[in-house]
C-alpha cells in the first residue's frame, strides 16, 4: 500500500476491526533451556497503536524478533494478513518494518542511499518521491546527501525509521524507539506516528517511556515473565485496575494518623499537611462519606480536596509485581 498521507494532519483514527497480526499459542524456549515465551495468544488490528510493555528481560524483543522472521518460533503459529510467518517468510516480512533498538546502518552510505537500498532490498521498484516524502516527515531532507558517520545521534534514529518506512509496510514496529533521543525527535516521531495510523499502518511499540504508551497507544499489553499477563483497551485498563486518591489538604498539619482512622487506606502526605485516602473507584461503596464524617469527629479539619486517577505507570507496575 502507498501512504500518502505522510505529510497529511492526522484525525481521528484508522481501526478496522480487521485483524492484521494473529499470533496463537506461541511459545520460545531457547537452546540452553531458557523459556522465553510461554503459550502467548494475540490479535492485532488494522491501524492501531498497541504498546507492549514489560521490565527487561520479559520477553519483548525475542516476540518482535519472532514475528519480524529474525528469531525461529518455537511451538506455535504467526501470521500477517493471512500469511504464515515461516512458510510465507519473504511475503510476510515484505508487510513488515522495524525499527530496533541498535544503530544498524552502513556508516558511509548516504541517508537517501540507505533509505533506497532498503526499500529495493523487499522487491519494490525505486520511487524517489516516495523516499523524499518519508525524509522530510523526520527532518532529514537536509541530510539526505550526508553520510550516516556524519549524522548526530537523533538523526542516525530518524534514519533508521526512513529505513524501515521505505518499502511501505503495513506494519512497524518501533523498539524502544526514544530511548537516549531529544525531546525535540521524540516529538516528531510521535507526529509522525499518527500520521501513518491515519493511513492504515499498525503500529505496534515497546516502550519503557511509560507516559507515551498512555498518550499514544489504542490497547496495552503487558508481558512478564514470557508471559501476557493482561491485554486491554487502555482506556478500559484504567478504569477496571485504576485507583482514585483523595488528597485532603489539611488546615493543620499532624504528626500521625488517628487510630480511630485505621480502617481506611491513607498516608500523610507534604509534611503532614496532606492526608491521603486511596481508594476502588468500583467498590460498592468509596467510604468517602465515612471518611469525613470520622475525620470531623477526630478533630481533623481540611481547606480543600483533590482527586487523582491512578497512572499507567503505577497499573503496570502493580500487575508485575502480582504477577497478575
Amino acid at each position: 500500500m502507498k501512504h500518502d498521507a505522510l505529510t497529511a494532519e492526522p484525525s481521528a483514527g484508522a481501526q478496522t476491526g480487521e485483524t492484521v497480526l494473529s499470533i496463537s499459542h506461541l511459545s520460545k524456549t531457547y537452546a540452553g533451556g531458557f523459556q522465553a515465551l510461554k503459550d502467548i495468544n494475540l490479535d492485532i488490528r488494522k491501524g492501531e497503536i498497541f504498546a507492549l510493555l514489560g521490565p527487561n528481560g520479559a520477553g519483548k524483543t525475542t516476540l518482535i524478533s519472532i514475528i519480524c522472521g529474525i528469531v525461529r518460533p518455537g511451538k506455535g503459529e504467526v501470521r500477517v494478513n493471512g500469511y504464515d510467518i515461516v512458510r510465507d517468510y519473504r511475503k510476510t516480512r515484505s508487510l513488515i518494518g522495524l525499527v530496533p533498538q541498535e544503530l544498524t546502518v552502513d556508516a558511509f552510505v548516504t541517508t537517501r542511499d540507505t533509505a533506497a537500498l532498503s526499500r529495493g532490498l523487499f522487491g519494490k521498484p525505486p520511487n524517489p518521491d516516495y523516499i523524499e516524502q518519508v525524509l522530510k516527515s523526520l527532518s532529514l531532507w537536509d541530510k539526505r546527501d550526508s553520510q550516516i558517520i556524519m549524522l548526530s545521534g537523533g538523526m542516525k534514529r530518524r534514519v533508521l525509521i526512513a529505513k524501515a518506512l521505505a518499502h511501505e509496510p503495513d506494519i512497524l514496529f518501533l523498539d524502544e524507539p526514544t530511548a537516549g533521543v531529544d525531546v525535540e525527535l521524540r516529538r516528531d516521531m510521535w507526529q509522525l506516528v499518527r500520521k501513518l495510523r491515519e493511513t492504515g499502518v499498525t503500529i505496534i511499540l515497546t516502550t519503557h517511556y511509560i507516559e507515551e504508551a498512555e498518550e499514544m497507544a489504542d490497547r496495552v499489553g503487558v508481558i512478564h515473565r514470557g508471559e501476557l499477563i493482561v491485554v486491554e483497551e487502555k482506556n478500559e485498563l484504567m478504569r477496571q485496575l485504576g485507583k482514585k486518591r483523595l488528597i485532603l489538604r489539611l488546615q493543620e498539619p499532624i504528626e500521625r494518623i488517628p487510630d480511630s482512622l485505621g480502617g481506611y487506606t491513607l498516608d500523610l502526605a507534604a509534611g503532614g499537611n496532606d492526608l491521603v485516602y486511596t481508594y476502588d473507584t468500583h467498590a460498592e461503596h468509596t467510604g468517602i462519606t465515612a471518611l469525613l464524617g470520622d475525620l470531623r469527629e477526630a478533630g481533623i479539619r481540611f481547606s480543600d480536596l483533590d482527586t487523582k486517577q491512578s497512572s499507567l505507570e503505577e497499573i503496570f507496575v502493580n500487575l508485575v509485581e502480582n504477577g497478575r
